[in-house]
């Protein structure tokens, strides 16, 4: 398998590497960005990779985005020039008894009435050179404020030149009130439409060390609620598209109700899987957003919309107890949830045409899903075959069942048991602590071959029960798989639209438990719905409790299905 071309080996230690675009080049002054990953081992590398490489790609937006002057840029230069000109005004004048200290009354009044005099001879200059486009007197205050933003602005460009006269008729203002104030006025105020307090976002850089997604790492690492890497994951993937909007240089101390709110409006018409669709390759989320109008992808639903608010609420919740917020700007920001649709149960006609169908049955090719549902004579008996079936009869969680190891599936005063646990080798997870539990083995997928199954796998020398199980790069278990079984069941003709998914069988796991008589919270803890006893985590239960969760368990029944044609393995 091809290494990830941005990772590089140097010696025993891994390194992120990335190619500086050819236009960035001269700003950036190298060809390549290298970065050590602090490890020897190849996946804790693989790991460290992406936030490295993330950061590197907003610097290389935030670069390109420095060669505009936006409206925003404008309006806030304009008036920022008008107001430091007024206090560097005041200033003087606070000070100005001991500057004149040295000097008899006379003199200091002749030194008033010269500077009152330039100040009216700057401003009638200043409105002639406005007239002829003339810049001369402006060029520093243009270059200083180019110059702290860091932006790339060619000097000959019209927006140089357009910002130069915007920041002419700020000084002039600025001259007008200087001299109301040589004769005791404090009251005017600007009376260009164009000097007036700006509203939108300044270019503020963040202090080294302290950008949002450098930030976001720290928070990362130490995890204070205790939240899976997946989760964490795509917390890094939501605030990405936030600092997407933002700026990778944006202060986290600026984070406000108005830059979330702007957010969360592109969010409502950010299309779904937008990274991933070739059509908004290289955009940022408001060229994507208005991009997508001519495009027609559909947008992320209202519940997703929150989760992006949720993952930025959970950082910025760390960001106030750690002094950088005053509070949580994402507080009430939520879209009122919509009465989705939900997943749904199978029918009993739905399950018997599932099980009658090739994955089960025999198939015509087992490695490519467009030939698993065509009939033949393969047969499928690996955690496609099974996951299904023991959700169908435990509620289990696909990805508990999946990662299940052979020791896991044992016999406990003689009766078979699956140990959803934590405990043991492999890359195991559960959703919460309290998904760690027994659960026994139903009856019918003792029936089925279930533990003759285990058996094989043991014997054949592997430890984990579905050895084909696998994780995909997000961490998620069986993820290609869930994704595929939706899609067999649409090949099928089950499945029209949503509703339909392997969460289906969990569901009616439940629904069969109602039917037996059980109440909700006399069986939540077999689904991993409450939290039970250590007894859950170490798998060590009394007979009798165990012959309690056996009866529970095989109440589970379906009574217009029928399994008898699946043969035991």
């Amino acid at each position: 398998m091809a290494r990830i071309s941005y990772l590089l080996r140097r010696g025993a230690t891994y390194y992120a590497r990335a190619k500086v675009p050819a236009d960035l080049v001269d700003i950036v002054g190298k060809q390549e960005l290298v970065k050590t990953l602090g490890t020897k081992d190849e996946n804790e590398a693989k790991r460290r990779l992406w936030p490295v490489v993330e950061g590197w790609t907003r610097q290389f937006d935030d670069l390109r985005a420095r060669r505009e002057l936006t409206a925003d840029d404008k309006a806030v230069a304009v008036w920022q020039h008008y107001t430091d000109t007024l206090e560097r005004d005041e200033q003087a004048r606070l000070h100005v008894d001991d500057r004149d200290g040295d000097f008899d009354q006379p003199t200091r009044d002749s030194l008033r009435q010269f500077e009152a005099k330039a100040r009216r001879v700057k401003l009638d200059v200043m409105r002639k050179h406005l007239v002829i486009g003339e810049t001369a007197l402006i060029d520093d205050e243009v270059d200083d404020y180019i110059d702290r933003n860091k932006l790339i602005i060619d000097p000959a460009s019209p927006d140089r030149a357009d910002i130069a006269r915007k920041m002419m008729r700020a000084d002039i203002e600025a001259l007008q009130r200087t001299i109301e104030r040589d004769h005791g006025d404090y009251s005017g105020t600007p009376k260009d439409p164009i000097v007036k307090p700006a509203t939108g976002t300044a270019r503020e850089q963040a202090a080294p060390g302290e950008g949002i997604m450098e930030l976001f790492e720290v928070y990362a690492r130490e995890n204070p609620r205790g939240i899976k890497a997946d989760t964490i994951n795509q917390a890094r993937r939501d605030i990405g598209t936030f600092v997407d909007h933002a700026g990778s240089t944006y202060p986290v101390q600026r984070i406000d109700k108005k830059v979330v709110r702007e957010w969360k409006a592109l969010l409502m018409r950010y299309p779904v899987k937008a990274t991933e669709t070739k059509e908004f390759a290289g955009m940022k989320i408001a060229q994507i957003v208005k991009h997508n109008e001519t495009v027609g992808k559909p947008v992320l639903t209202s519940r997703t919309v929150n989760r992006y608010l949720s993952s930025l609420g959970a950082f910025c919740d760390w960001l106030v107890a750690h002094g950088y917020l005053d509070s949580n700007p994402t507080a009430d920001m939520s879209l009122a949830k919509k009465k989705e649709k939900s997943t749904l149960p199978f029918t009993s006609d739905q399950l018997t045409t599932l099980f009658k169908s090739p994955l089960f049955t025999g198939c015509q090719k087992a490695d490519e899903w467009r030939n698993v549902a065509k009939p033949g004579n393969v047969t499928i008996r690996d955690h496609r075959y099974w996951v299904p079936l023991v959700m169908l009869y435990s509620g289990a969680r696909p990805a508990e069942i999946a990662q299940l190891a052979v020791a896991d599936v044992r016999q406990e005063h003689g009766h078979w048991i699956m140990h959803i646990t934590t405990e043991g080798d492999g890359d195991k997870s559960v959703k919460t602590e309290g998904s760690m539990r027994v659960v026994p083995v139903h009856d019918e997928l003792i029936r089925l071959g279930f533990i003759k199954y285990r058996d094989g796998i043991e014997a054949a020398g592997h430890t984990r029960l579905f050895p084909e199980a696998r994780r995909n790069k997000r961490g998620q278990m069986i993820a290609e798989f869930s994704r595929e079984f939706g899609r067999y069941l649409t090949r099928l003709g089950i499945k029209v639209g949503r509703g339909l998914s392997l969460y289906s069988f969990r569901h009616g796991a439940t629904d069969a438990l109602r039917r037996a008589g059980h109440l909700d919270e006399q069986f939540g803890f077999i689904l991993g719905h409450t939290a039970g006893t250590m007894t859950g985590r170490y798998g060590i239960m009394p007979q009798g409790m165990i012959k309690q969760r056996v009866d529970l368990v095989n109440s589970i029944a379906y009574p217009k299905l029928d399994l008898s044609h699946l043969t035991s393995v």
